[in-house]
């Protein structure tokens, strides 16, 4: 079974950091909240309780053993809320990623025991951390968990599989993010939500860099208006499904590329949560409601994204602004409520169904016209989201993950805003790493 252990914002080096300060095998108890979908686990750490010195029963440098007075209100705790345990425990020596030891499994199957008879439900894991990586697996079982940190940067901290690429035609990126950069792009999937004039320049610069795997969702097809922006379409392409489309650009370009073209809308519950297959989502609508949708799927279950739009404004037939805005949304950075850049009305319309619109007294008539739209400011927004993305994912030292872009004067700023401490979107006291306890806002 695939399953990721995900750590929020910087919790992971924290308690790495905290833990391996002891020369002897040091302990903590996580608890997370857990998701699965399509046959894969995501474990949610929410609450990280690390064991003070008069915790252990016996403690040496290769072996920890907690007593059962520590343990008994975290697992009381657990079954009341419904959430899952994380065992973790460290290997001070060694190098490389640790290995679980025979003495870890022969405590684990009487940890699973233990944990069936009193009944708190699983899938509970177990994580071993060293010097240079940690391991994870599903407690009592062979079942690896990959190990992950997300947050401004986006890790994998556990051992994984190598991805094989070609070295002769990425030798001039390897150069620029290393050997790791480049697997960890070969490996990773990545989720575009709409694929008209920035998803589609998004799915080009993807794939030239070496990403192989792709869930495409757009639910609209290509007209006559479409095809001064639409990369990789062509006229003969008229009315197919925009996924369709650019499905056959990124295999055009790279044909081991492994593309999933879901037509649909993520205000649609079961579509929205396709979402979890990925390991990095990109927000390519002008869509308010759905960009509410997947902004909580990036805090309720840890999955980053980088959501950008574009606008072209005029006012007595003469242009007053032309700019880009691109936003990064992981735990620990700002979501797109916590600055006021939604519009309430505009979700509340997107969420609703024709009758439901039509029934209310509030929309009348229709909304704007449709908006100006150019391709060259369509790719520099696309540009400033793909950078940003290696800048999360590789070892580019780009900092940045808020940006503003004015075509006017010509400016890429970089914007710091501190995320809102009570908001019901990012923060703890909102849907932060609620996985299913919480409904996502989609269209009923």
């Amino acid at each position: 079974m695939r399953g990721d252990l995900i750590f929020p914002n910087n919790s992971y080096d924290s308690l790495s950091s905290l833990l391996l300060a002891s020369n002897d095998e040091s302990c903590a108890i996580l608890l997370a909240g857990h998701v699965q979908h399509d046959g894969r686990i995501r474990l949610l750490v929410k609450e990280v309780t690390h064991a003070p010195a008069d915790a252990y029963r016996k403690r040496s440098s290769t072996r920890a053993e907690l007593k059962p007075e520590f343990l008994a209100p975290l697992l009381k705790r657990a079954r009341k809320t419904g959430s899952v345990l994380v065992f973790c425990h460290t290997h001070p020596g060694g190098e490389g990623y640790p290995d679980f030891s025979s003495i870890d499994d022969g405590g684990e199957t009487q940890l699973a025991e233990y944990l069936d008879i009193r009944k708190i439900l699983g899938p509970h894991a177990a994580l071993v951390i060293g010097p240079r990586g940690c391991r994870a697996r599903l407690v009592g079982t062979a079942h690896e968990l990959r190990v992950l940190q997300v947050g401004r940067t986006v890790r994998t901290v556990s051992a994984q599989i190598d991805k094989q690429f070609s070295r002769q035609t990425f030798d001039r990126q390897i150069r620029a993010f290393g050997e790791g950069g480049q697997k960890t792009l070969a490996a990773i999937k990545v989720g575009i939500v709409g694929l008209g004039g920035t998803g589609s320049v998004v799915a080009q610069q993807l794939t030239y860099l070496g990403v192989k795997r792709f869930l495409l969702i757009d639910f609209d097809r290509a007209d006559q208006s479409n095809f001064n922006r639409l990369v990789g379409a062509s006229f003969q392409q008229v009315n197919a499904p925009k996924v369709q489309i650019a499905a056959e650009y990124i295999t055009q370009i790279r044909d081991s590329s492994e593309v999933d073209a879901v037509i649909g809308s993520v205000l649609d519950d079961e579509t929205a949560k396709r979402l979890l297959e990925c390991d990095f989502v990109f927000c390519c609508t002008d869509n308010h409601g759905s960009r509410a949708v997947v902004q909580q799927m990036v805090y309720q279950y840890y999955l980053p994204c980088i959501d950008m739009g574009v606008v072209i404004a005029s006012q007595d037939g003469a242009i007053t602004h032309i700019a880009a805005r691109v936003q990064m949304m992981a735990p620990g950075l700002p979501c797109l409520t916590c600055g006021n850049l939604l519009d309430a009305d505009l979700v509340r319309y997107d969420l609703m169904n024709p009758d439901q619109r039509a029934a209310d007294p509030y929309f009348s008539g229709h909304l704007a016209p449709p908006q100006p739209a150019v391709i060259s400011l369509n790719s520099t927004a696309a540009s400033l989201a793909v950078t940003m993305f290696l800048a999360a994912v590789t070892e580019i030292p780009a900092h940045a993950r808020f940006q503003t872009y004015n075509a006017i004067t010509g400016k890429v700023r970089a914007v710091e805003y501190a995320p809102d401490p009570m908001c019901v979107v990012s923060s703890p006291n909102g849907a932060l790493g609620k996985g299913d306890e919480w409904p996502l806002p989609v269209r009923r």
